[in-house]
């Protein structure tokens, strides 16, 4: 990875990890990995991050994609709703920025999803946008994807956002935090969702076995037809919750993220 830090001495984890609140006090508690169905998942988030992944320069589009795991915000299956989703879209030339993100219903959590996790996408968000022209990224082709929990996320961020606060000495804050387009894989609580003439373009997907959820993305695209606002809506037969994408997935199932991609493509310009 080429050095993508602002500063000399950014908090970085991994070699391509960002702590995206670089002014904030780092809170010295660590994560939490463990193994569940053979897949690492995270918890004990204290301190946010993006993780970057970034497509070679002779296949790099210019799009964007900040990518919000899932785990009932209690955890964060960070391999397969992750890294395996970044790497995917990294080969397809999208630059990717895995969320790690502030748990509200862990045990005992001080956080809530409305005042912490939702301040976090918005700032990956901000963050990306401002190293947009570094990163060679066009500041117009910024979306994000969630998964399961991460989708509320996701969906979140598409309704809740803002221009920036041009007059601030924080670069970053003064960067809008509004996705060009959303990407929700099975999303959870998605039942009050109404979209606005401000929403961005929406892409759902879920298993036909995950009844409850293929039933409101099902009833959240309509809501977006009949808004006027571009909406595509795919729902796989014998699938379930959870598959993201990992190497024992079905065969119909590996090619959702070419399928994403085919429809950003058909959006034109954002």
């Amino acid at each position: 990875f080429k050095k993508i830090f602002p500063n000399d001495e950014p908090y970085a984890p991994n070699s391509n990890e960002i702590f995206i609140w670089p002014h904030a006090k780092i809170k010295k508690r660590k994560e939490k990995s463990t193994q569940k169905l053979g897949l690492q998942v995270l918890s004990n988030i204290h301190n946010p991050t993006i993780t970057a992944y970034f497509p070679s320069p002779e296949i790099a589009t210019g799009t964007a994609l900040i990518i919000a795991p899932g785990g009932s915000h209690r955890e964060l299956w960070i391999e397969n709703e992750g890294y395996n989703v970044a790497k995917r879209f990294c080969d397809l030339g999208i630059a990717t920025f895995v969320l790690k993100y502030r748990l509200a219903k862990k045990l005992s959590s001080l956080y809530s999803v409305m005042e912490h996790s939702l301040a976090d996408i918005q700032q990956a968000i901000r963050y990306v946008r401002s190293n947009a022209t570094e990163w060679n990224i066009h500041p117009s082709r910024i979306g994000v994807m969630g998964f399961s929990a991460g989708g509320e996320l996701a969906a979140l961020s598409a309704i809740h956002f803002d221009e920036g606060i041009k007059n601030n000495p924080d670069k970053i804050l003064q960067q809008s935090c509004y996705p060009n387009f959303q990407a929700l894989i099975y999303p959870s609580c998605t039942e009050e969702f109404n979209p606005s003439k401000h929403s961005p373009p929406l892409f759902l997907l879920a298993g036909e076995k995950d009844k409850h959820i293929a039933k409101s993305i099902t009833e959240m695209h309509q809501r977006y037809n009949e808004a006027g606002i571009p909406s595509e809506l795919y729902i796989y037969a014998n699938e379930d919750h959870g598959f993201g994408v990992q190497q024992n997935n079905s065969e119909a199932i590996r090619k959702w993220p070419e399928r994403f991609v085919g429809w950003l493509s058909a959006q034109g310009p954002i």
